[in-house]
C-alpha cells in the first residue's frame, strides 16, 4: 500500500479513535441527538442484551452518536463485511477457477478454492467445464497446495449435517452440497452421483422424516417417515476428500481423473480465470451464504500465497486492509459461524466506510440485503410502502447474539453508516428487530 493510501486509512482510523475516546457528539446536544440517545438507551428491549451502537455521517465524515462502539461482541455474519472487502480488494471481478500445469499430453489441476464450478445457485459458467472436458489426454488432481481443515476453527462439530455448514475444500463442486427430493414414490438426486449412495435405514427413529449424512461416509440415509412423505427437500453437505473430489469430477467429466495427492504445486503453472458475477458477493451478503463466504477467503489465499488456507489469508488482510481499525479485530473464519470472531461496533463501521469509499454506491447497495425488498431483510426496515428501501445491511445471527451492519439512506438525502450489535439476548430476536426497526425509522426521518 503506498504512502498516500497509509494517510488515508491513517486519517480515518485517527477519525474513528477520537471519536470513541467517549461520546463523539457536541458538548451541548441537540433536541435530535437527546430522542437518540433515550430511543437506544432508554429501551426496555436492549436493556435485556448486551448492546453497541455506531452511528457515522459518511457525508460529513462526522460520528453522530456512539454507544460500546470500542468494545468487543460476536459478531456473527457481520464478519461477511470483513470477508467481503477482502475479496474485494484481492480477487474484483475476476476468480481463479483452477491452477493447471499442462506435462506431455497430461494435465494436473490444483484447485483454487472457486466456488462457482457447476455451483446449482448460479447461472452456469461453462468455461473450466469445457476447458476439462475437452482435454483429450490424461487427466490429473492434486490437492497438495490445501492448507487447511474441513471445518473453520470454532464451528460447532455436529452441525455437519446442516446446509449451513458445507466443508471447505479445495475443488468445490456442485457446491459441495447433494439435493435430495421426493418425486412420485421415489427420490430426484443432484448429482446423480449420490443416487447409489442414497440408503434406507430401518434402524432410524422415525418420530419425523429424517435424512442424514454418515458424519465420515458419504453415504445418506433415510427413515420410513421421509420415504412416505409427500413432499421432502433437503440439502446435505458432503464430505469433500481429495478422493472424493477426483471420483465425483471423473463422474462429472465422464473420464477418469487420477488423485495425485501429494503433488505440489510447481513454481511455474497457469491459471484459468473465470468472471466472478455480482450475484457472487450478491448471494454472500443477500443469502449470508456461509460457503462462498469461506470459499472466497480461500480462493483470495490461493491468489496471493498460491496455498488455500483461511488463517494465513486473515493474517494478510488485516495486515493489509485493517490494520488501522480502532480496535484489534479478533478474526476465526470467513462466513461469521464460528464464535471466536469478535469485532467492535466502531471496527465495523469503519470497514463500511472503507466499503462505501472504494466501491460504487449503486453497486454496493446493490449486493447488501435491502429493508422490506430482499435477502435476510426482505421482512423488516421496509419504512413506507411508497418509498424505497432505505436500509442497506447485513444480519448476523447466532444464538443469543443478532446483529445489523450497513447502510441508512435518510429522508436527508445523507448517508449514515451504522453498526448494531446486540449480545446475550435473554429476549427473542423478533422483539429486537422490532426495537432496531423503531430506532433506524427514526433516524431516517430526522437526519
Amino acid at each position: 500500500m503506498n504512502f498516500k493510501m497509509n494517510c488515508k486509512y491513517l486519517f480515518f482510523a485517527l477519525l474513528f479513535l477520537c471519536s470513541f475516546s467517549g461520546y463523539s457528539q457536541s458538548k451541548k446536544p441537540d433536541k435530535a441527538f437527546k430522542t437518540l440517545k433515550s430511543l437506544v438507551e432508554e429501551s426496555p428491549v436492549f436493556s435485556k442484551s448486551f448492546t453497541g451502537f455506531v452511528l457515522f455521517d459518511a457525508e460529513d465524515r462526522r460520528m453522530i452518536y456512539n454507544k460500546n462502539g470500542d468494545l468487543y461482541f460476536t459478531p456473527a455474519s457481520n464478519i461477511k463485511i470483513f470477508t467481503l472487502y477482502t475479496a474485494w480488494r484481492v480477487l474484483a471481478d475476476t476468480i481463479p477457477a483452477f491452477y493447471y500445469k499442462e506435462q506431455g499430453d497430461s494435465l494436473i489441476i490444483w484447485g483454487s478454492g472457486n466456488p462457482l464450478f457447476l455451483n446449482p445457485d448460479f447461472f452456469p459458467d461453462s468455461t473450466a467445464f469445457n476447458f476439462l472436458k475437452n482435454h483429450k489426454g490424461g487427466l490429473y488432481f492434486s490437492s497438495a497446495n490445501y492448507q487447511d481443515e474441513r471445518f473453520g476453527s470454532g464451528w460447532a462439530w455436529d452441525d455437519y449435517n446442516d446446509y449451513y455448514q458445507l466443508e471447505k475444500s479445495p475443488f468445490p463442486i456442485y457446491g459441495n452440497m447433494a439435493t435430495v427430493r421426493k418425486a412420485g414414490n421415489g427420490f430426484e438426486v443432484f448429482p446423480e452421483f449420490f443416487r447409489q449412495r442414497l440408503v434406507y435405514n430401518k434402524d432410524l427413529p422415525n418420530e419425523r422424516a429424517i435424512m442424514r449424512r454418515e458424519e465420515h461416509r458419504n453415504f445418506i440415509e433415510y427413515n420410513e417417515m421421509a420415504g412416505s412423505a409427500r413432499r421432502l427437500d433437503r440439502q446435505i453437505p458432503f464430505q469433500c476428500s481429495p478422493e472424493m473430489i477426483a471420483n465425483l469430477l471423473g463422474d462429472t467429466l465422464g473420464k477418469e481423473v487420477t488423485l495425485l495427492e501429494k503433488f505440489r504445486i510447481p513454481q511455474k503453472f497457469k491459471t484459468l480465470n473465470v468472471k466472478a458475477t455480482p450475484a457472487l458477493y450478491r448471494r454472500m451478503m443477500q443469502e449470508s451464504d456461509n460457503f462462498l463466504a469461506e470459499q472466497l477467503m480461500l480462493t483470495s489465499s490461493g491468489k496471493i500465497f498460491g496455498a488455500l488456507n483461511t488463517s494465513k489469508m486473515i493474517d494478510y488482510a488485516k495486515r493489509k486492509f485493517f490494520s488501522e481499525l480502532p480496535k484489534e479485530l479478533f478474526w476465526a473464519d470467513g462466513s461469521g459461524l464460528s464464535r471466536y470472531n469478535m469485532a467492535t461496533p466502531g471496527s465495523v463501521v469503519q470497514v463500511l466506510y472503507q466499503l462505501y469509499r472504494d466501491v460504487p454506491a449503486d453497486r454496493l447497495f446493490a449486493m447488501m440485503p435491502a429493508g422490506g425488498v430482499s435477502g435476510t431483510i426482505k421482512a423488516w426496515y421496509a419504512g413506507d410502502k411508497d418509498d424505497d428501501p432505505y436500509v442497506f445491511a447485513k444480519t448476523g445471527t447466532l444464538r443469543h447474539v443478532h446483529c445489523l451492519s450497513g447502510y441508512l439512506c435518510a429522508k436527508s438525502g445523507k448517508t449514515l453508516v451504522f453498526s448494531f450489535m446486540h449480545n446475550n439476548l435473554s429476549v427473542p430476536a423478533d422483539d429486537v428487530r422490532k426495537e432496531m426497526e423503531k430506532v433506524l425509522e427514526w433516524i431516517y426521518a430526522n437526519y
